[in-house]
């Protein structure tokens, strides 16, 4: 009993010692991490000109008509739009480590789980404004909060002269006395729509410019034959030379036959180029920014020959797509029923082969069926018996 009690006694000391281990490596620990927030942090890019007193407010999105959150400045009445930037990987693991290195900085290190960044880009208040102006709507800025008019009240707000200039820019003032009233004017609202995407078509995204204009105006490939037309050009050469060289002795050509080239079957001009890329980005700002009732009807008031040389290359290209992808298909059915025809006529040889196997066996007598059934193994052939003696 002794010996036992001696035994658990210096099990449990280790025990002991193991356990005091650990709570001692936890206690010396170089950092703990915090729970994990429910509400994280945002990060958020904001330019350079944008003063301590800019505040981000809500106003409904003219294209949407949802809340959406904007920042102002009002000492120099600037508008910004938030753009979400994202990894286009979305499955690899990505964060933000966050700290500062200012001594003064009431800001800690801290981690944001999500990859994500909201940048500010400048933003036209001439698209908050349309909605009421060109649309059944009463409100001059539909379903603004609070937010909005403390900015207009901040002393020094630069905001309500900024919306005033771009009310001018797409109405008709009249002056009453002190007042000032304004008319929409589309004949201006279409000039600075089309003055924004001819400034956008200056300098469009690499994505859009693949996608939207290089690819939109790509024609089929069509094969050359470079032989046929050096004959061709050849022949139109000599037919229009004198009769005194017409009569000299040709001798043939013995170059071999070059391979045919392959080329676009049409090419878009550089004037089809920069009417493909004014049309993207017009399409790009009326689907964005304004309102569908407002866009369709700046689409319809265009002048008609504003896209015609771009709509009659398009519809030439949209034909040479069909015919591509007819011979195509031909080529494929052609194909296709080669190898029937070849698998038919095996079929066919197979069974008149089985035909005439038929055939034979119907023909064959009883006994020369019994005879081939007979095992001749070691027997001696027929003809042995009437070889000559030697």
């Amino acid at each position: 009993m002794a010996r036992t009690r001696s035994k658990g006694g210096a099990a449990s000391t280790s025990a002991d010692k193991t356990t005091s281990t650990t709570a001692k490596s936890a206690s010396t620990s170089a950092y703990t991490l915090p729970a994990e927030s429910s509400n994280p942090p945002k990060l958020f890019v904001l330019p350079k000109d944008a003063s301590s007193s800019a505040r981000i407010i809500t106003l409904e999105n003219p294209r949407y008509g949802k809340p959406t959150r904007y920042l102002v400045c009002p000492e120099n009445g600037s508008f910004y739009e938030f753009t979400k930037i994202a990894p286009p990987n979305k499955s690899t693991p990505r964060s933000w480590l966050l700290s500062s290195t200012e001594k003064a900085s009431i800001l800690e290190s801290q981690t944001i789980q999500s990859p994500e960044l909201y940048l500010a880009t400048p933003y036209d208040p001439l698209f908050l404004l349309l909605p009421a102006l060109f649309t059944s709507s009463s409100n001059l800025i539909p379903n603004t909060d609070r937010h909005f008019s403390e900015i207009l009240t901040l002393p020094n707000s630069q905001v309500e002269k900024a919306l005033e200039s771009r009310l001018v820019s797409v109405c008709d003032c009249v002056e009453l006395s002190d007042d000032k009233m304004y008319r929409p004017n589309d004949s201006k609202l279409s000039s600075v729509i089309l003055s924004k995407a001819r400034k956008m078509a200056e300098n469009l995204p690499p994505s859009m410019e693949e996608k939207f204009i290089k690819k939109a105006l790509e024609a089929p490939v069509m094969g050359i034959d470079s032989v046929s037309s050096e004959t061709q050009s050849t022949t139109n050469s000599t037919s229009t030379a004198p009769s005194a060289i017409s009569t000299a002795p040709t001798t043939p050509s013995t170059s071999p036959p070059s391979e045919p080239t392959f080329a676009p079957a049409i090419t878009a001009s550089p004037a089809i180029v920069s009417l493909q890329r004014l049309r993207t980005s017009l399409n790009f700002i009326l689907s964005s920014y304004l309102p569908p009732s407002l866009s369709k009807a700046l689409q319809s008031s265009l002048p008609s020959d504003t896209f015609a040389p771009l709509e009659e290359y398009l519809s030439q290209l949209s034909k040479l797509r069909a015919e591509a992808a007819a011979s195509r298909s031909n080529d494929i059915n052609g194909g296709k029923r080669a190898r029937d025809e070849e698998d038919d006529e095996r079929l066919e040889k197979k069974r008149k082969m089985e035909q005439e196997d038929k055939v034979k066996k119907a023909n064959t007598s009883r006994g020369v069926k019994q005879l081939a059934k007979v095992d001749t193994k070691g027997m001696m052939k027929l003809s042995a018996f009437f070889k000559k003696k030697a």
